[in-house]
């Protein structure tokens, strides 16, 4: 079986399907990926096969649509998500797509939601295919309360496939033959029901370029509890009110709680306290192990990882998604919910303490843990798409 992997530029979403490729490897099948080449290269395997799709995202590239989107929240992030960025991705690899599929011949095509020229290009040519939900907000009604953002969405979506010549009436973020959603109910919300096609696989953890090698691991304090600040590598550089807020409240913890702050050092400032590690990149799959918490921003990919190796966390959502999962993880009982825009020392020291002291936050993490382990994670994604065919 030959697997072509259909990303958009973003690091969150290419990660869950290293690691259903290299399954899909071991089992003697071929992958591939197209995407923009101006990203993905540092982010696949060495010697991936990559069929560069998508034009460079105007000047300055997709650096410079990041520093736009930077500092948006709300609908005025949604409209710069969908206006700026997802369509025009979508109009941009559409042409590669294509190539890639007359160059590559694949079995099975497997898209990212946010990657809509894929299902576009493999409904117009008869090919199997697949999503690939490397979030979840899509599974949860996200516009029930707001059904005029719903509709302003799916106009987007809409106009999209008519300017692209394919026939109306569907959405291309959901197959319907397979849906991977890299999560479990248990996270995303128990008494659901859902679709016999839609495979909930919990997170498609594997190999990351980074091996840690780099990282002061004798740093590590072996009294303290350590505790692991990151904002994920979209949102950092809006964090410094946030990045502030943290350090104070770790200050009254500073006995028992070591923070490791991955983040850039300008953002964060000069760190003299002992019990703060700051560096600007951590090896967070392999730093995980190592944790006894999580503060973040909600990211769906670090939220996975983090309850992956049962770790509570403290969830300050930024945009777009992030409020969602961050409503889940609350939810479930896996972490505490804090603020982001208006951040404040003791709400994330009481958050923060919360976490690490009471068992029951714990115990909710260990649950989605488990019910991540029973769902297979990539090993299980390989396993829906060897059936699909």
């Amino acid at each position: 079986m030959k697997v072509l992997f259909v990303v958009p530029p973003l690091a969150g979403h290419i990660n869950p399907t290293v690691a259903v490729a290299a399954e899909l490897t071991a089992r003697g099948h071929e992958v591939a990926w197209t995407g923009p080449a101006e990203v993905l290269p540092p982010l696949l395997p060495a010697r991936a096969t990559l069929i560069p799709s998508g034009e460079r995202s105007g000047p300055g590239g997709y650096g410079a649509l990041h520093g736009r989107w930077r500092d948006l929240r709300g609908a005025a992030a949604l409209r710069f998500l969908w206006e700026e960025a997802l369509i025009p991705l979508a109009h941009g690899m559409l042409p590669g797509v294509d190539a890639a599929v007359d160059a590559y011949a694949p079995d099975v095509l497997v898209a990212d939601q946010q990657a809509l020229a894929g299902a576009v290009v493999a409904r117009r040519r008869g090919l199997p295919w697949v999503t690939s939900s490397t979030t979840t907000a899509e599974f949860t009604r996200p516009f029930a309360g707001f059904p005029k953002v719903g509709e302003w969405v799916k106009e987007r979506i809409d106009g999209f496939l008519a300017a692209a010549g394919a026939p109306g009436g569907w959405d291309p973020r959901f197959s319907d033959r397979l849906v991977l959603v890299f999560s479990t109910p248990e996270l995303v919300g128990a008494g659901e029901r859902w679709p016999e096609h839609y495979a909930f696989t919990g997170p498609a953890l594997g190999a990351r370029p980074s091996d840690g090698s780099s990282f002061p691991w004798r740093r590590l304090d072996p009294v303290r509890r350590r505790v692991l600040v990151s904002l994920g590598t979209l949102n950092r550089e809006a964090g410094g009110r946030f990045y502030a807020a943290v350090l104070r409240a770790a200050e009254r913890l500073a006995d028992r709680v070591q923070l490791i702050v991955a983040a850039p050092a300008d953002l964060v400032g000069e760190v003299r306290q002992d019990h703060v590690l700051l560096q600007e990149y951590v090896p967070q799959l392999a730093l995980l192990p190592h944790l006894d918490a999580v503060v973040c921003h909600g990211g769906h990919n670090t939220v996975c990882e983090a309850l992956a190796h049962g770790l509570p966390l403290v969830v300050a959502p930024v945009r777009d998604d992030q409020p969602i999962v961050a409503q889940q993880v609350a939810t479930c009982g896996a972490g505490i919910r804090v603020h982001f825009g208006r951040p404040r020392a003791d709400e994330v020291h009481t958050a923060l303490s919360a976490v690490l002291d009471d068992p029951n936050h714990r115990r909710a993490a260990r649950r989605v843990q488990a019910s991540f382990a029973a769902a297979g994670g990539a090993a299980a994604a390989a396993d829906r798409l060897e059936k699909l065919l």
